[in-house]
């Protein structure tokens, strides 16, 4: 019999179609699904299309903890919309305050073996728990709600082999910043990275979850850890005993790639801006003067993460010319640490306590001064992700953070004691579930629309000719946040396309938008990885809503790629990358017989009027895919 790792066990076990060759289509079945406030309200209206009563999966669960700050009505109405709509098809909801969606899950429904689905692409986190967790669009999600397969290319599988201990003052975070040091963002792109090795048996589920976490920087379709002892005794911890399934790759079995780091050799490491790959050693950074250091969400934002926050600030004043903001990931982090006096700790030094949400980390508040230097413990440093577009953010440790706090510079916190026992996970977590509403307790609810929920846009069906201009030329690593900013001001509009049509792109070109809805037609120009970051899928409703029928790329980070076949947007790779330099903003191009193109195969001819030369194109489509850009989209496809 072949010999498995754990990716191919989990795929097998959930197959529905397709073989597992590395590059072939699959589909594989979902057990649970997670969706979050920002990307939601489209999720849930996509459900709604689909008229079913009731999910089918095992378990659905609705977070709302992106949106959370109500400056007008519009996130609450977001939120009222999101839980009757959930309560009323089966969907069970953490309300605002119980937590980020990654920590609550593995906490409370995160079980070993399952596969789950998530409108975030930050849902790999879950792998720290044993779970086949893959982050999607909504419309993917909806459709798995609906009981549809999740369909995804079989992915290769990367061996990350870890040897050895971590030192005091080295942390899980600095495990992932070491391997996007090594893979780069790119690195995982169509691949699965699994951990193994002797140095897995010292990590905590939460540092694995740190580490999973981050996977989704490597631009990974998830990551993943064997299920064993210390998963067993993290679930005991949370009562949840019964969920544990011992997991593990058989012996011998074979990897696409292995990369192998000595945990005993690391030493605390920094992303520089502007990316999560750039990463250096703290001790090369010793002279950087600091102005904010913010400490949680959801890559560190668990009960060790800020303990040992706490232990290091513990008699101690944060340095006068630093703001030091600190968030629980979960409402059970958050009640543990008031419990046994951290968050005192935490207080008394001079830290500003935040709810236990996304908040700073999607630039949803304690956006830096201009020309600030920030020091965080997040997932993700993209150019103005937090709100100020001069500041400059390093992701870092929580020691790291901690220590930096209080000296003013970026410190490394080699050397500083730390008591064993903030490392330690508690014997029994906090549990109190009174924040998580049962959809079995609300029978007869009706689903409630505030004024700013506005229907999702539709695509129409191709047609035989393709003409615009181009109207946006682009480099390599557009993220979603480029494409579809998120920041305090545009989040309360997620559920409100034609509003965010305004702001499309308004990082690189403020005047996109409007000289979008002025052509109604056209196509966007970019580089290698476009649309990485986000699964956000309004990175395509709203190049959707603006008329754009294609992007023509180097190559597209996994995600948005499905997102734009989803809504009907034809996603072209240039078969000749030299070709880039030959398409220049406001060129005019045409796809002639478009819709027998694409019936035909893979290669499109596009054709640039403005300098009379064709481009070859790429756009390799399953001919389930081919029905959807056919169609102008999964619903339309769905619809007949």
């Amino acid at each position: 019999m072949k010999k498995l790792n754990l990716t191919q066990k989990i795929i097998n076990e959930h197959l529905v179609s397709g073989e597992m060759i590395a590059g072939s289509e699959i589909s594989i079945r979902i057990d649970q699904t997670l969706t979050q406030d920002s990307t939601g309200t489209m999720a849930y209206q996509q459900l709604e299309a689909m008229e079913i009563d009731k999910v089918k999966t095992k378990r659905s669960v609705a977070y709302i903890d992106h949106n959370t700050l109500q400056s007008g009505f519009e996130n609450a109405d977001d939120h009222a919309y999101i839980t009757s709509v959930a309560l009323k098809h089966g969907v069970y909801v953490s309300k605002p305050g119980n937590g980020i969606c990654h920590q609550v899950h593995i906490e409370r429904f995160g079980v070993p073996g399952y596969t789950l689905t998530g409108s975030d692409s930050h849902t790999p986190t879950a792998g720290g728990l044993g779970m086949l967790g893959i982050g999607a669009g909504g419309l993917d999600v909806a459709l798995n709600m609906a009981g549809a397969p999740l369909y995804l290319n079989m992915p290769k599988v990367i061996n990350v082999i870890l040897t050895g201990r971590l030192r005091a003052g080295v942390s899980a975070k600095d495990v992932i910043l070491e391997v996007l040091r090594v893979l780069t963002v790119k690195g995982g792109v169509g691949a699965v990275i699994e951990y193994t090795g002797s140095g897995i048996k010292k990590l905590s589920v939460p540092e694995r979850a740190t580490i999973t976490n981050m996977g989704a920087e490597l631009g990974a379709t998830t990551s993943i850890f064997p299920s064993d002892q210390n998963t067993l005794a993290f679930l005991t911890a949370q009562g949840r005993a019964e969920d544990y399934v011992p997991l593990a790759p058989d012996e011998g079995a074979k990897y696409d790639k292995k990369v192998r780091i000595n945990l005993s050799t690391l030493t605390p490491l920094a992303a520089c801006p502007h990316s999560p790959d750039n990463v250096k050693p703290v001790s090369e950074l010793t002279k950087i003067k600091v102005d904010q250091v913010c400490v949680g969400s959801c890559t560190n934002g668990s009960y060790t993460d800020l303990m040992r926050l706490a232990a290091i600030l513990k008699g101690k004043t944060v340095h006068p010319e630093v703001s030091l903001v600190a968030s629980a990931g979960s409402k059970q982090v958050f009640a543990m640490l008031a419990a046994n006096g951290a968050l005192k700790d935490i207080i008394d030094a001079g830290a500003r306590i935040l709810e236990c949400a996304c908040g700073p980390c999607i630039g949803m508040g304690q956006s830096p001064r201009s020309d600030a230097v920030s020091v965080r413990t997040f997932n993700r440093n993209f150019y103005a992700r937090s709100g100020t577009k001069s500041a400059d953010v390093y992701l870092v440790s929580p020691e790291v953070a901690a220590v930096t706090a209080l000296n003013g510079y970026l410190t490394c916190p080699l050397g500083v004691t730390i008591p064993k026992k903030a490392y330690a996970l508690p014997q029994k977590f906090a549990v109190n579930d009174n924040l998580i509403l049962n959809p079995a307790n609300f029978p007869n609810i009706e689903v409630v629309r505030g004024p700013n929920i506005k229907p999702f846009p539709r695509g129409k069906a191709l047609e035989s000719s393709v003409e615009g201009g181009v109207l946006l030329k682009v480099g390599d690593n557009i993220t979603t946040d480029h494409i579809m900013p998120s920041d305090s001001k545009l989040l309360p509009f997620r559920s409100n396309v034609p509003h965010l049509a305004n702001f499309c792109f308004a990082p690189v070109d403020p005047d996109f938008g409007k000289r979008a809805m002025a052509a109604d037609s056209g196509f966007v120009l970019g580089g290698h990885n476009y649309g990485q970051g986000s699964s956000r899928e309004h990175a395509a409703l709203v190049p959707l809503y603006l008329g754009i029928r294609a992007v023509i790329t180097k190559s597209f980070a996994r995600i948005h790629k499905d997102n734009l076949i989803n809504s009907g947007i034809m996603p072209l790779v240039l078969v000749n990358e030299k070709d880039y330099d030959k398409i220049d903003a406001e060129d005019k191009l045409v796809i002639d017989n478009a819709a027998e193109q694409v019936k035909k195969g893979s290669r499109i001819t596009v054709r640039n009027l403005t300098k009379n030369i064709n481009i070859l194109t790429d756009m390799p489509l399953t001919e389930r895919q081919k029905s959807f850009i056919l169609a102008g989209g999964v619903l339309n496809a769905a619809r007949g």
